[in-house]
């Protein structure tokens, strides 16, 4: 007698009226969980991009580096025989990584690299008038070093320039000695001298970066660090940052060098983003599954309200099938109204945060954004669980009996 789906539709708006505040509430609670959800996706992944631009920023995807100085034992013992010796671990001094120059166009060739920069690195001391202050000193080809760390961007004061005898330094560094640009500073390392310009203040990210780096041109840090013509460390970026560990395990199977990718220089900040990643996975979980039993609590009180009705439509000729559809519908459209007013309230939340939490320096933390995929992958999720959790209670509904629901 009923073939449309206009008329399961109908039924289910009917339905979903009758029971309006039982309406409300669920569609309430559905919104409030979807922007629970969307809400703490879009902060987590603000959060982790923000705290990877900050640490890839400052770093390459992968460096490579000359093995460390080992102490050999000049005769090997005999076998069975006793040894008294006592060895000590030899201090570290920069080495160069050799035949570094051929290297750098063989590793530009490699399809997953997409720039590669020589380094020289080393430690002294940056002296001006009484100020004294230790650094880290990096000698770079700008256009090179560019590539892999973006450091033009990063110039708060200044223009970044690298000619002979200039050199660019971190924030903090010029506050400490009272320098600035077109100040003049002495670099000091080991019995080795030298002066350079500032030409440029940068700001790294890290406070400690730029309290401590010095950048000047590579042949300054070769004549400083007292490796004429060599490079301690090869600076890779990659096309893809999350390919690091692959390709610095093939690069240490290739070449006899020490190979570390970013992941590996920084086990603890991946640890502290897988945690967030399950953390939040959870909190999904956990909220969708709320959000189930939700609908279904719901919907199981209204088979239980509305059986009288479901007896008269079987009564009139509408099948199992079309039972079944009603209450589908009921929780197809409680989660479809549930996911829009929730990604709303996601959006409310986010601009909230955006506009009213500020750092220290009165500027936004991080940017958040939820972005459109992401929404509507959560919102059709959402209304996915809203059918699901309806399964129960239809089927119960397309189960009674005529007879006996018209009667009670």
């Amino acid at each position: 007698m009923f073939n449309s789906l206009g008329f399961e539709r109908s039924v289910a708006v009917r339905f979903l009226r009758e029971g309006r505040m039982q309406t409300l509430l669920i569609i309430v609670g559905v919104a409030a969980g979807v922007a629970v959800v969307a809400y703490i996706s879009a902060l987590i992944t603000g959060l982790q991009r923000n705290t990877l631009e900050k640490t890839l920023g400052a770093q390459a995807h992968v460096t490579l580096s000359a093995q460390d100085d080992m102490v050999v034992a000049a005769v090997p013992p005999a076998s069975g025989a006793i040894t008294l010796a006592q060895t000590q671990p030899r201090a570290q001094r920069p080495r160069s990584i050799s035949n570094w120059a051929a290297l750098v166009p063989v590793l530009e060739a490699m399809p997953a690299v997409a720039a590669v920069s020589p380094m020289v690195a080393g430690a002294g001391l940056a002296l001006r008038g009484e100020a004294s202050r230790s650094i880290a000193l990096v000698g770079v080809d700008l256009d090179r070093y560019d590539r892999i760390v973006g450091l033009r961007a990063k110039v708060v004061d200044g223009a970044a320039r690298l000619g002979p005898g200039e050199g660019i330094l971190g924030r903090e560094l010029a506050d400490d000695l009272g320098v600035r640009i077109g100040d003049r500073v002495n670099l000091v390392t080991g019995t080795v001298s030298d002066s350079l310009r500032v030409t440029a203040l940068v700001d790294l990210g890290v406070r400690e970066l730029n309290r401590r780096t010095v950048i000047v041109p590579l042949r300054a840090a070769q004549s400083l660090v007292g490796l004429t013509g060599g490079a301690t460390n090869l600076d890779l970026a990659l096309v893809d940052v999350w390919a690091a560990p692959v390709l610095a395990a093939e690069l240490a199977q290739r070449y006899p060098y020490k190979v570390e990718s970013w992941q590996q220089a920084n086990a603890q900040l991946v640890s502290a983003l897988n945690a967030q990643s399950v953390s939040t996975t959870l909190i999904r979980a956990v909220v969708m599954v709320v959000v189930v039993l939700g609908i279904a609590s719901v919907l199981v009180v209204s088979v239980v309200q509305k059986r009288r009705e479901i007896g008269i439509l079987r009564a009139m000729g509408a099948t199992q099938g079309q039972v079944l559809r009603i209450f589908l519908l009921q929780g197809a459209i409680v989660g479809a109204l549930g996911s829009v007013l929730g990604v709303l309230l996601a959006v409310a939340l986010i601009w909230a945060f955006t506009s009213f939490v500020r750092g220290a320096d009165g500027l936004p933390l991080f940017s958040i954004t939820l972005a459109p995929a992401l929404a509507l992958r959560i919102a059709a999720f959402a209304t996915l669980c809203g059918v699901l959790a309806a399964v129960a209670p239809a089927r119960r509904a397309a189960a009674l009996d005529p007879a006996q629901a018209i009667r009670m």
